[in-house]
């Protein structure tokens, strides 16, 4: 571990020939203080606010920021280099976006504006460059790891795929401490393939302090032994030249002691007395006291303040040493000690993380950096130093967008026969290996990602046929082992990556791996697995994925109670209306194998492109007789049927004089087949049976409808392609649910009922919904059914109930 601090001179940091003066970068670090401080002022005490409710921002964690990000964007960052900012630091973003020319000054009066610049960095809704959407906290934080892990795969691939548009760049984190509580940080480090990332640089900003409190006692010695650990290169900051110089002096080791070893509370305190208080308090009750007393009596009041303040991470030479201190072998980590509200009134204030500076404060501000704060937003004037640096800088980064390659369309339709009896998830395996032999330039763009569940999830073959991914050829001991079935054959060439039992890393990787395209214009189509009981696990930080603009296909597998003898902890109820619900996904839930390669080569088409779209598909193990599909053999009549199945749902069992519709979805359509059967034979009750692929698409249609104004007919028109990629048709829900067919309605899943009840307010019919709403437990799969009310004998009772018998 290394400790930088208090630099001997400004010679200190190695230089090129036109690399900035310290004065040069403290003068544009005093303009984005000052920039990002009138930023969140203008949209809190400025701008009208008819509502009264408070905007908010972030001036105090902004300034605490200004120091490492004007060190690192105007002294460091090259163009191919990628930084995720803390989300409380956007202001600082967007201050020196707007130095840098790369932001209108029409935007500055709009953060947390409806179309303007939003509350944290966002790739895809801010007007200006974000390399990586951060806010959800922890997330945003790993979230390069995973960029660096996609861009060295997209290097080993590119003799198949083509060159990334540039060169490699560091992928570089600012965080906040507080974000390091999170465990999606600490899960993220100890992957095995993070320690060898050296172009991961983390910066994290050590100023003590969280939203409610000054953190209470000392993290920095308990996070480096933690970094080091994991195996990462630690830097720390901790004082500044001016402490340094003090320590030198006699007297100097024990103010340098009492420092080290005071509460991080004393120390905030310390920040906010006056000189004679400060004289007081400083020195202790030690037996070093005298010394630090007689140390301090010689500085006059503004220098003692100055040096108790004199942090390394405000230290722009000392930054600067450290951002070129990283080792190229593997991550680097910069521990930089900071104040929160560094510059400002309110710095170091226990309860200035959400405070507003007052129009004085603002003002009086403005007059220490020689703004007229009348007219806040003024660049450096044209000819001098500084902003000839910030155009110097911005020649420098600019980064051109990278040209689109599009991927090739995988085909619609294998045209083979599904026969037997086979689960959903034994399609995932089959559908990837006949993707290798009908279209290998899609296969090659194929990325498989799986928490050590690949062969537990219908992987193997494919593993076998593409390899596994990784920066060095490793020698598989097993390959001559015949009763070794799963070959694990390592190497740069290798199609699927293996992380350890950490949904969040999958779910990260696969977001990153999702946006290739748009960050380095080579587009991959990645498909992460994982069991479907922990999509809730995954859950944020897939829905962060999404958010930032990664496109990939997510496949819970197995799910449901149809796992029977797994019981409770492995049987998903909620994940179906998770899929209903998530913005930016198409929720697949299958029940066959040819409706599930239809969706799933539909789905493939949407990745890696502008107007794409990611996908969810549901999975089941249970084994369900192919024939029941009764899958058209007229070429025009199947081409139909596919077209509905990506839709949504097509009428499995026609019946013109129905008393009685069910709706059933994925692994119970057996169930509602035999359900049919019974109530015509015992009750004389003819069922139509519709079959629901997709319970998100038709809710789509369902709401364009409505929003169309349109007749229960359907004629109205719209294109259904509200975020469902293309997949959305405005007439299925007349196809499967016509207003002249409107009887009363029984819906079934394997999940949780609510998720299809909204199909009877298609016609407006009674219903009766049924699916899983309490914890499952291990039994046999009749007995399980049955329990939660899920069988075929429920479903006909619940029928005959609807149709009055």
């Amino acid at each position: 571990m290394t400790t930088l601090w208090a630099p001997a001179a400004p010679d200190a940091v190695p230089r090129s020939a036109d690399a900035p003066s310290e004065e040069l970068l403290r003068s544009i670090q005093q303009r984005v203080l000052w920039l990002s401080t009138a930023i969140v002022h203008h949209a809190n005490r400025v701008r009208p606010n008819p509502s009264g409710l408070k905007v908010g921002g972030h001036q105090a964690s902004s300034a605490s920021m200004a120091s490492i990000m004007t060190a690192l964007w105007f002294g460091d960052l090259t163009s191919a280099d990628r930084v995720s900012v803390k989300p409380h630091a956007s202001p600082v973003l967007h201050a020196i976006n707007y130095l840098l020319g790369g932001l209108d000054e029409k935007y500055l009066t709009t953060l947390r504006e409806f179309g303007g610049l939003q509350s944290y960095p966002s790739r895809t809704k801010d007007p200006d460059r974000v390399d990586y959407s951060t806010g959800s906290v922890g997330i945003g934080a790993t979230a390069p790891i995973w960029g660096a892990t996609a861009r060295r795969y997209l290097d080993a691939h590119a003799g198949a795929l083509g060159a990334p548009a540039e060169p490699r760049g560091r992928q570089i984190s600012l965080v906040g401490d507080a974000e390091l509580d999170e465990g999606a940080c600490w899960e993220a480090l100890l992957d095995p393939g993070t320690a060898g990332l050296g172009e991961v640089m983390w910066v994290v900003d050590l100023n003590r302090q969280s939203l409610d409190r000054v953190v209470p006692v000392q993290t920095a010695q308990r996070y480096e032994r933690m970094f080091h650990a994991a195996g990462w290169q630690v830097v720390t900051l901790k004082y500044g030249r001016r402490l340094g110089e003090l320590f030198t002096l006699p007297g100097g080791d024990a103010l340098r002691h009492r420092l080290d070893t005071m509460s991080n509370a004393e120390y905030q305190r310390l920040l906010r007395a006056d000189g004679p208080r400060l004289r007081e308090r400083l020195p202790g009750t030690g037996t070093a006291a005298g010394e630090v007393r007689r140390l301090i009596g010689e500085l006059d009041d503004v220098r003692l303040r100055e040096a108790v303040r004199d942090l390394g991470g405000h230290d722009l030479s000392a930054l600067l040493s450290a951002y070129r201190a990283a080792e190229p072998g593997r991550p680097t980590v910069v521990l930089a000690y900071t104040l929160k509200g560094f510059g400002l009134p309110t710095e170091g204030h226990p309860a200035n993380h959400s405070a507003l500076l007052s129009t004085e404060d603002v003002h009086a501000l403005a007059a220490s950096c020689g703004i007229d704060p009348q007219h806040p937003w003024q660049r450096f004037a044209e000819g001098s130093a500084e902003a000839e640096w910030c155009a110097r800088t911005a020649g420098r980064l600019a980064r051109p967008e990278p040209a689109a390659v599009a991927a090739p369309a995988p085909p619609a339709d294998f045209g083979r026969p599904h026969n037997g009896r086979s689960s959903t998830q034994q399609a995932l395996g089959r559908l990837l290996l006949d993707l290798t032999r009908s279209a290998p330039e899609v296969a090659r763009r194929v990325v498989t990602v799986s928490p050590d569940v690949a062969s537990s999830t219908n992987l193997g073959g494919w593993l076998n046929k593409v390899g596994v991914w990784s920066e060095e050829e490793r020698t598989d001991w097993f390959a001559d082992d015949a009763e070794t079935v799963l070959h694990w054959r390592e190497g740069r060439q290798g199609q699927h990556l293996e992380l350890g039992i950490a949904e969040t890393n999958l779910v990260g990787l696969l977001g990153e791996l999702g946006a290739t395209w748009s960050r380095w214009g080579q587009p991959l189509l990645p498909i992460g697995v994982l069991y479907d009981p922990f999509v809730n696990r995954a859950l944020e930080p897939w829905t962060y994925g999404v958010y930032a603009g990664g496109q990939s296909i997510l496949v819970g597998t197995p799910s449901g109670v149809t796992l029977a003898g797994e019981g409770g902890a492995h049987q998903s109820v909620t994940t179906p209306s998770i899929g209903l619900e998530q913005p930016g996904v198409l929720a697949y839930e299958p029940a066959f194998s040819q409706d599930f390669e239809w969706c799933f080569l539909h789905a493939l088409s949407r990745l890696g492109r502008p107007d794409g779209t990611s996908s969810y598909f549901r999975l089941s193990t249970r084994p369900v007789d192919q024939r029941l599909a009764r899958v058209p053999q007229d070429p025009r009549e199947r081409e139909e049927r596919r077209r509905q199945a990506v839709a949504g749902g097509y009428v499995l069992r026609e019946a013109d004089d129905a008393a009685v519709t069910i709706a059933a979805m994925g692994a119970v359509v057996p169930e509602a087949l035999a359900a049919a059967d019974s109530l015509e034979a015992a009750h004389g009750i003819r069922a139509r049976v519709v079959c629901v692929t997709s319970a998100d698409l038709l809710y789509r249609a369902l709401q364009d409808r409505r929003r169309a104004g349109a007749s229960p007919a359907g004629t109205d028109g719209t294109d259904g392609t509200d975020g469902s990629g293309g997949a959305g048709r405005p007439d299925i829900l007349a196809e499967i649910l016509p207003p002249e067919r409107a009887v009363p309605m029984v819906t079934v899943l394997d999940g949780h009922p609510h998720t299809l009840t909204f199909l009877a307010t298609v016609d407006r019919v009674p219903v009766v919904s049924l699916g899983v709403s309490g914890f499952g437990q291990s039994g046999s799969l009749e007995d399980v059914l049955s329990h939660h009310g899920i069988d075929a004998a429920a479903i006909a009772a619940a029928a005959a109930g609807l149709a009055g018998r």
